[in-house]
């Protein structure tokens, strides 16, 4: 069995466990009693002596046998609940508590699939399985010294016939393992792309690719069904092969027991005693064989649920809520001192240095892939730099715990999103002790209290899987006013407007203001509305910084950015009249400012 966190788990449930296999033991001695009285009850019924006793003797170990057996099952299934249900919580919390880096490695419908069906698995395995093992194990020993005890030849016999079977079967449980592994791994597979396509299923419909996801999962499927196939062939495999040993053993035992017993060299009421716990023998050994295969199962669920417990964790440092005490001296909210960065060997940010003022709207703009995102992913600490220091509030992240980063620092990601649950529970998602006052606030400043007093009830609409129910532009402003009921001192927005419609984004550029009058507003921004009010821009190019300053100033000294400012604003003047329409073109243009002189 498993060292690691399952095994840890199991020996917590060592009184439960312990105490079933107790029981179990004090179970295995009356089953083994019962041949023994059942012998004398033979031997005394040929004698005409009373056999009254013998009888109700026999019936009440029959009756705590029975007892015995149903306690034990109990404590030992309560047993394999609680490991369960203890390994999926702390899993889960290492699985949320894991680097991200090392989670985006993984696939979500496998990792799903090691928290809910492995761990099922993993139970039959620590207790059901196990326990069968050990008592009816322990039954075929106790069998077998009786049966040594009343007669040495026969038991020769006997396990020359069942020690070749037991051979074969150990040898089918051991492949059992391995194809049960690959089988879970099959699985887990399936379960994964199948995750894939549901997160999708609206751009599965509109690609028309229904039938190429079918494919494919099919393919999956006929994966997992295939070396599903393998497993209950060897799983099949055991019982036949055991149970040829035993025809045999009984054939050879009545065959040679008969004729010891016509010689005198054994009598009447031994041989009955051998022969009954032999049949006594075939119950309990099938029984172990059988649950070793489904014990080889479990090790295999086992071994994939311990793979969890060793992903990387983030040091939280501190408990939650928890935050870094207020800036002072005027420093800036956020400093990169010679940042670079690579996801693998793919280099993303080279050398990057700029500072965000604790007020203010700093914006960060750059072509596509120019590294926009990585740097808010770098402040909230879901990857480690590869060289140089992030600074929050002029500390150095990486003394800092994530709590302590993440309580300052409020972030908007560019996917907005939303989960299952009422409005309100979203809203309330990273502040969940907020009173009404701060979440009408919230609501406000994001420009979401028509959308609020337009749902049948209000914040207590309940939304569905990924925030259906809202519309994409109502998600994102739902996920600034999360990031604002923080009250953090950095709010991060990661294209905040980018489905909004015009008015909705005027509304939040009003609400930006306001906002950055009293803490840092870092926003990646393609749309030229919110780019031209920032007080200061950071343009990327290719991992590093170009260029810092206003809008006039960047487009009187930076070709890049002016390229980027004229195609935006193209777009809104062809957007808001007839691309042929001089004024809107002009207007553009005249927000650009005369051409810099070459």
């Amino acid at each position: 069995m498993s060292a690691g966190i399952v095994g840890g788990l199991a020996r917590g449930q060592r009184a439960l466990l312990g105490g079933g296999v107790l029981l179990g033991i004090v179970g295995v001695g009356f089953t083994l009693l019962q041949p023994v009285l059942l012998a004398r009850l033979i031997e005394a019924a040929g004698q005409h002596r009373p056999v009254t006793g013998l009888i109700v003797l026999l019936a009440a170990l029959f009756v705590a046998d029975a007892a015995l057996s149903a306690v034990q099952g109990y404590l030992i299934g309560r047993a394999g609940e609680n490991i369960v249900r203890d390994a999926r919580v702390t899993l889960a919390g290492r699985v949320l508590r894991a680097e991200l880096a090392h989670m985006n490695g993984r696939r979500q419908g496998d990792v799903h699939t090691r928290l809910v069906s492995d761990t099922s698995l993993m139970k039959i395995a620590l207790t059901q399985s196990l326990a069968q093992i050990i008592l009816n194990g322990l039954i075929v020993l106790g069998c077998v010294v009786m049966m040594a005890l009343t007669d040495g030849w026969l038991l020769l016999v006997t396990v020359g016939c069942l020690g070749t079977a037991a051979a074969c079967s150990v040898r089918l449980a051991r492949g059992l393992r391995r194809a049960a592994l690959a089988n879970r791994e099959d699985t887990g597979e399936f379960g994964a792309d199948l995750q894939r396509v549901l997160s999708a299923l609206p751009t599965v419909k509109a690609a028309g690719a229904e039938e190429r996801e079918q494919r494919r999962l099919a393919g999956l499927a006929d994966r997992a069904r295939a070396s599903g196939n393998r497993v209950t062939a060897l799983n099949a495999l055991l019982y036949p092969v055991l149970n040829v040993g035993l025809q045999a053993s009984l054939a050879a035992v009545m065959g040679l027991g008969m004729a010891r017993v016509a010689t005198g060299a054994l009598g009447t009421a031994d041989f009955t005693a051998f022969t009954m716990y032999l049949f006594y023998l075939v119950s309990p050994l099938v029984l172990v064989f059988l649950s070793l295969g489904t014990f080889q199962q479990g090790r295999a669920a086992v071994q994939r649920v311990d793979e969890l417990a060793v992903l990387p964790q983030e040091d939280l440092g501190l408990a939650p809520g928890a935050t870094l005490p207020l800036p002072s001296g005027g420093g800036p909210a956020v400093e990169f001192r010679g940042v670079s960065f690579a996801y693998g060997e793919r280099p993303v940010l080279d050398g990057v240095s700029f500072e965000v003022p604790a007020r203010g709207l700093t914006a960060l703009v750059g072509a596509s892939g120019a590294g926009k995102t990585t740097v808010f992913q770098l402040i909230e600490r879901f990857y480690r730099p590869t060289g140089g220091a992030v600074l929050l509030d002029g500390r150095d992240i990486a003394g800092l715990s994530p709590v302590q980063i993440r309580g300052r620092v409020g972030y908007v990601q560019q996917d907005s999103a939303a989960m299952r649950g009422t409005l309100r529970e979203n809203i309330v998602y990273a502040a969940p002790d907020a009173d009404e006052a701060d979440i009408r606030e919230a609501v406000e400043l994001a420009g979401l209290t028509e959308v609020v007093a337009g749902l049948p009830d209000g914040l207590d609409t309940l939304l569905g899987d990924q925030g259906v129910g809202l519309s994409g532009g109502q998600r994102q402003r739902l996920c600034v006013a999360r990031a604002l009921l923080q009250k953090p001192s950095v709010i991060l927005l990661d294209e905040a407007t980018a489905h909004l419609d015009s008015d909705a984004e005027s509304a939040l550029r009003d609400s930006l203001r306001r906002i950055a009058r009293t803490c840092a507003v870092v926003a990646i921004a393609h749309r030229i509305s919110t780019v031209v009010e920032a007080d200061r821009i950071v343009v990327l190019d290719g991992g590093r910084v170009r260029a810092v300053g206003t809008h006039a100033e960047l487009v009187r000294g930076d070709d890049l950015y002016r390229r980027l400012a004229a195609a935006q604003f193209a777009e809104a003047a062809g957007a808001a009249s007839n691309p042929m329409d001089s004024t809107a073109e002009g207007g553009a243009m005249a927000l650009l400012g005369p051409e810099p002189s070459r």
